[in-house]
């Protein structure tokens, strides 16, 4: 048989020390995890951070804007909501110079606008029925004066939701007697 050269010189066991080669694998499941947590978590955040939004019908413009069509409304089922500044708000029923109630100073919290919606838009109801229209429910005519801010506005709005008010318009025009119950301390 032949003999085996180790490089070694003849000697037997010398020569270079050659290191054994490990295989070096990193367990990655750890970092897949957390991936997929940090994924999860990201979704879920932006899931229930969405914006909210409320539903503002508009009415389309018309054909002819010289054109004025005055729209006539029973002022048994109409409610004036004015906001003026500092937080300022004035309401009343039917046409203001004959009401029906009001104007009358009224806040901005629960016992105050929302349980004056709640009664009118009770007492509404009742006399729509008792006229055979039971379906016809009330009108609030929200008129915000250019020195409200857009926050009691918008508070207005959240009261027309939680009240559930059928029907209610924006009007940024105001009489001559409307300025001066807001100019009114």
């Amino acid at each position: 048989m032949a003999e085996l050269n180790t490089g070694g010189g003849g000697k037997k066991g010398g020569g270079k020390v050659r290191s054994k080669k490990q295989n070096s694998r990193v367990d990655l499941t750890a970092m897949v995890d957390l991936a997929f947590l940090l994924i999860t978590f990201f979704m879920l955040t932006t899931t229930l951070s969405k914006p909210q939004s409320m539903n503002l019908g508009l009415p389309d413009k018309e054909d002819n804007p010289d054109k004025k069509s005055d729209i006539k409304v029973d002022e048994n089922r109409t409610m004036t909501i004015l906001i003026g500044e500092n937080g300022k708000l004035v309401y009343y029923m039917g046409m203001l110079n004959t009401p029906i109630a009001g104007p009358k100073d009224i806040s901005y919290d629960k016992e105050g606008i929302r349980k004056e919606l709640m009664k009118r838009r009770k007492s509404v109801l009742e006399y729509s029925a008792s006229v055979g229209k039971p379906k016809n429910g009330i009108i609030v005519i929200i008129k915000p004066s250019k020195k409200s801010t857009y926050r009691n506005l918008v508070d207005i709005l959240d009261e027309m939701a939680i009240v559930d008010v059928p029907t209610y318009a924006i009007v940024n025009e105001f009489t001559p007697e409307e300025t001066k119950l807001l100019a009114a301390k």
